[in-house]
């Protein structure tokens, strides 16, 4: 019984093998296989290849289909019938749409991003290749091979048709030409377009040259030759007649190409961002030349990404479809993400608002330091003690920040207690002092500060002291109060003034048979006025210049 099942089973699959395959051109895929399958060499039949045109006389169809064939291997493209729609009566709404009665027609485009001009339309009951790609095959077909074929074939002579392998001898030769073409292209075209690029940065960006310039014009002529050694090679390409090869071939030296024009944009940014950033570097703020590695990256991100849109093009993926399933993923990636895209868009808000500045001192939320650097996700900053805090961009661009890097001065108070006992004549003449060590200190802004006899405290008389210091850095400020303080240590010596603590004194003030241990104090209007004087003096001749602007190593 086995045996018989076996021997249905062989003349079965026989019989079906041994079917005629006939013209069928009821709907797009059998078309296009009608098409397809009456030039392949073992089932070349000019004329049913030729009955998927129409309107033109029987021999020109068939002469155009014979190109349509030709264009399509030259370019690489074979036809996947599985991906082929079968209905008689399919209608193309992504390329033809149907917001009119032109486009609502039943039309199917094979590759509608390669050739969206050869397509086939439904005319009657058949489906036909349309008018516009019989109108257009000539143009394409001189486009695909710049050379015509037939007339070079004839041109080798016959020894060059011998066939090895099924291979005509002219087809490797030809590919091993076109190989030793494009390496002296290279070695040729290399040091000029390098010459080109160092003459067009001469005359374009006068005065620019980075220390990298040079560099990254060599690394840009480089793949500038490639691509016009691949442009080369595709047009050439077709002149060998490899069908079999074509497609493979075809997309890897597009693939290629889309690799060095992504190159070419990059090195191209990064030059571009240079010059910028060096042109306008003096009037540029330290928050916008940190900008540059972030804006750098964000391009190079999205060079990179329309690079691999197109190679997926390349390789047949609907961009459409990336495009969509991109932003699915993106919005999946947000929702996952959440923390990180509220950093980002906290970024861009420090970089619009510019709330701070590089190396500016600021506080917030507990944080006190100097900023050092502001990232996609995170800023640094770092405290007086070297701390450093990594806080997130979100957070930073919902507090309230208190620049002190913005101060116009930094401003000092302090109150002075001196003894009770102390004489008023010395302590206007104490208080005028202050105010001419004021007058005469080199960080100051004289023209702004008070020095007041305000309160009488526990165990002191209170002597306010408020100044305003030019210097904005923390070490300079602190050094600014050393000056004062010490100038202010030296007038209450000279005048004999002396600074009062929280204490308890029990005074006695004579004692049979010893002097009064009471304080004694020159009142004597014009030996005051010598002593502040001779001080100012004294404090005039000092070295006490102090750039407002220098840099310090001490904290903030």
């Amino acid at each position: 019984m086995k045996k018989i099942i076996y021997l249905f089973l062989l003349v079965s699959s026989y019989t079906f093998g041994q079917q005629e395959v006939k013209v069928d051109l009821k709907n797009p895929n059998s078309t296009l296989y009608t098409h397809i399958y009456f030039l392949m060499p073992d089932n070349y039949d000019l004329d049913k290849a030729a009955s998927t045109i129409r309107g033109v006389p029987k021999e020109e169809a068939g002469v155009k289909a014979k190109k349509i064939k030709q264009i399509l291997d030259g370019n690489g493209l074979i036809i996947d019938f599985a991906k082929i729609p079968i209905d008689p009566n399919y209608i193309d709404t992504v390329n033809f749409g149907m917001r009119t009665q032109e486009q609502n027609k039943h039309r199917f485009v094979p590759f509608p991003m390669r050739l969206p001009k050869v397509y086939i339309e439904k005319i009657g009951t058949n489906w036909y290749y349309s008018q516009e790609t019989v109108a257009n095959v000539d143009a394409l077909y001189k486009k695909t091979f710049p050379y015509d074929l037939s007339r070079l074939n004839e041109e080798f002579p016959k020894f060059f048709h011998t066939s090895i392998l099924g291979v005509s001898i002219w087809k490797p030769l030809l590919a091993v030409i076109m190989l030793i073409i494009s390496a002296i292209l290279y070695y040729v075209l290399e040091p000029l377009f390098f010459s080109i690029l160092k003459f067009l940065q001469k005359y374009l960006f006068k005065g620019f040259f980075s220390a990298n310039s040079l560099t990254i014009l060599h690394e840009l002529a480089r793949p500038l030759v490639m691509l016009v050694i691949v442009r080369f090679l595709r047009r050439g390409l077709p002149l060998l007649q490899l069908v079999q090869w074509n497609a493979f071939l075809v997309t890897g030296l597009k693939i290629a190409e889309t690799v060095f024009w992504i190159f070419i944009v990059l090195k191209l940014t990064k030059f571009m961002l240079d010059y910028y950033y060096e042109r306008e570097g003096a009037s540029r703020s330290r928050l916008d030349k940190q900008l540059a590695p972030i804006l750098s990256k964000l391009i190079q991100g999205l060079i990179i990404f329309i690079g691999v849109l197109n190679v997926l093009t390349v390789l047949g993926v609907d961009p459409t479809t990336v495009l969509t399933g991109a932003s699915i993923g993106g919005i999946a990636v947000a929702f996952a993400a959440q923390d990180s895209v509220k950093n980002f868009i906290g970024t861009v808000v420090i970089f619009l608002d510019k709330p701070f500045q590089i190396d500016d001192w600021v506080s917030f939320a507990g944080v006190e330091g100097a900023v050092e650097k502001v990232g996609f996700r995170s800023t640094i900053i770092r405290a007086s003690d070297t701390t450093v805090f990594q806080v997130p961009n979100s957070k930073i661009s919902e507090a309230d920040i208190n620049n002190i890097g913005l101060r116009i001065y930094r401003r000092y108070k302090s109150e002075l207690g001196i003894r009770y006992d102390t004489p008023p004549e010395l302590i206007e003449a104490f208080i005028e002092g202050i105010k001419k060590i004021i007058a005469l200190h080199p960080s100051t802004k004289s023209q702004a500060y008070n020095v007041d006899f305000i309160a009488f405290g526990d165990s002191s008389l209170k002597i306010l002291v408020n100044v305003y210091f030019k210097g904005l850095d923390w070490g300079q400020e602190q050094e600014s109060k050393h000056i004062l303080h010490m100038a202010i240590i030296k007038l209450a010596a000279v005048l004999g003034v002396q600074f009062a603590f929280p204490s308890s004194t029990l005074m006695i003030e004579e004692l049979p048979g010893q002097a009064s241990i009471a304080p004694k104090y020159v009142t004597d209007q014009g030996k005051i006025d010598k002593k502040v004087e001779e001080l100012m003096d004294s404090f005039k001749n000092q070295d006490l210049t102090m750039d407002p602007n220098a840099s310090t190593e001490r904290g903030g």
